[in-house]
């Protein structure tokens, strides 16, 4: 398993959601649970992927009508990571980085 060059808010979303499922779970499924849109999710299931954090597989129930559903999963690295990552990224002082504009925020990335 890679180490992640880095870990942005929306990564902790996909992750945290992935570990509150707690079993293999669709896209879809993924994109609700972290708030986040399509466009960001699945580049950021792809990035694991390749990184060894989760594996993935294709649904095998031809019945159901509609496309097939790609299924998402923890690996048992990964899920130890992914906790790991998400409490350094929620730590009290990993404080988001502010411009001199009280009203606008960096976004935050953490390095692992």
């Amino acid at each position: 398993m890679e180490q992640l060059s880095r870990v942005t808010g929306a990564t902790i979303a996909v992750l945290a959601a992935l570990i509150e499922h707690g079993e293999p779970c669709w896209g879809l499924a993924v994109i609700k649970a972290s708030g986040r849109p399509a466009g960001s999710v699945y580049p950021i299931l792809e990035r694991l992927e390749k990184a060894g954090w989760i594996t993935s597989s294709w649904e095998e129930d031809s019945s159901r009508p509609g496309p097939r559903r790609r299924y998402y999963e923890l690996t048992e690295d990964g899920a130890t990571a992914a906790r790991s990552a998400i409490a350094k990224f929620r730590a009290p002082d990993a404080a988001p980085t502010k411009l001199a504009l009280p009203s606008v925020v960096m976004p935050r990335v953490v390095t692992l």
